[in-house]
């Protein structure tokens, strides 16, 4: 289903408005007319009886998008009396928004059924309808496989301005593709582009953004088993294998987690590969492909972008921390917990 045009995003969100507090759809009253029209002023303010709705609308309900437009909005919100609610709506509120929003008290709606609108009097938290708005194929994005190198550059240097061109060198692209990228970030208002260059806003607001778009399954993943032996883990057999025929490799996910920050045990070992492995090389690692009970993930990347900044740790070669922030994503196990420790401890 293609997004509404504005207007009629406004009306369809009136309506799920309606359809939320049981209220006939006649009753919901366009009160627009009674407010300045400046660039500042919501896109529609519905009176319902006893509840003001002040409604923003944005096309994106993507974590980036929906940041930025929270920064606005609470703004406008000094300047309101309590008892007016303030709304963004958008065609579907990703998790990752939803929780952004409700960590800025602002409530939400989507055209896909999913609302958190919390007020006096009024509670209303409904979850679990799906995106009706899911384009096939994917967008353009600035967290693409190539692209993404820009966003992982600028993390991995987010003290230091850059000139666009120098950026291309530095990360291996075209001017042309690196200046589509930046454009996208400054659109999110993760970037700014000054007289000395480029330069991250909010470093932490970018991490978070590209992981909301990262899918760790992107890559190509091959899964099974190396028999370990309690003098030496998983990732050292392959280090030791790898380093031998001088081959490239990281590890990424729980063990490069683990090796960073020693914390949290962990039973999958995660390895990014310059190339599809060999028989010989399976063999000489002691790999079994098999998908129930792996404890190892060979995995060829969508790119070698993931190689930037990896370095030794303890003998084995680590992608860099925000790389293994963003592919904990994908993983089982305390994953998740793992991840906020590395980004407590790195990331800050």
């Amino acid at each position: 289903m293609r997004v509404p045009s504005k207007q009629n995003a406004i009306d369809q969100a009136a309506l799920k408005l309606s359809e939320i507090l049981s209220i006939p759809a006649a009753e919901v009253e366009d009160r627009i007319e009674e407010y300045d029209k400046d660039p500042s002023c919501a896109d529609a303010i519905l009176s319902t009886g006893s509840h003001l709705f002040h409604i923003w609308w944005l096309s994106s309900g993507t974590l980036g998008r929906v940041a930025q437009k929270v920064s606005h909005v609470k703004i406008m919100e000094r300047s309101l009396p309590d008892s007016h609610i303030l709304v963004l709506a958008v065609p579907y509120m990703s998790p990752s928004a939803a929780d952004h929003c409700e960590k800025e008290g602002l409530a939400w709606i989507d055209l896909s059924g999913n609302a958190k609108i919390v007020a006096p009097g009024l509670y209303v938290h409904i979850f679990g309808h799906k995106n009706l708005y899911r384009r096939p194929g994917r967008p353009e994005s600035a967290f693409g496989p190539r692209g993404s190198r820009v966003a992982r550059w600028l993390l991995m240097n987010s003290d230091d301005t850059v000139l666009q061109r120098s950026l291309a060198s530095f990360v291996g692209l075209d001017e042309g593709h690196v200046s589509r990228v930046v454009g996208k970030l400054i659109e999110m208002g993760l970037v700014q582009r000054g007289a000395q260059g480029i330069q991250v806003t909010d470093a932490d607001r970018l991490l978070h953004v590209w992981r909301d778009e990262y899918r760790f399954q992107r890559h190509t993943i091959i899964r099974g088993h190396i028999t370990a032996s309690p003098r030496k883990r998983v990732d050292q057999v392959v280090a030791q294998t790898m380093s031998e025929i001088d081959r490239q490799y990281a590890i990424t996910g729980l063990s490069a987690a683990w090796r960073l920050t020693r914390w949290a045990g962990y039973r999958l070992t995660t390895i990014y590969l310059d190339a599809f492995p060999t028989p010989i090389l399976l063999d000489r690692i002691g790999f079994r492909e098999e998908s129930r009970g792996a404890n190892t993930w060979l995995v060829l990347p969508n790119d070698t972008g993931v190689f930037d900044g990896s370095s030794p740790v303890d003998g084995v070669q680590c992608v860099h921390p925000v790389q293994v922030y963003l592919d904990l994503k994908g993983h089982p196990e305390r994953a998740s917990e793992a991840a906020e420790e590395l980004r407590i401890r790195l990331l800050s």
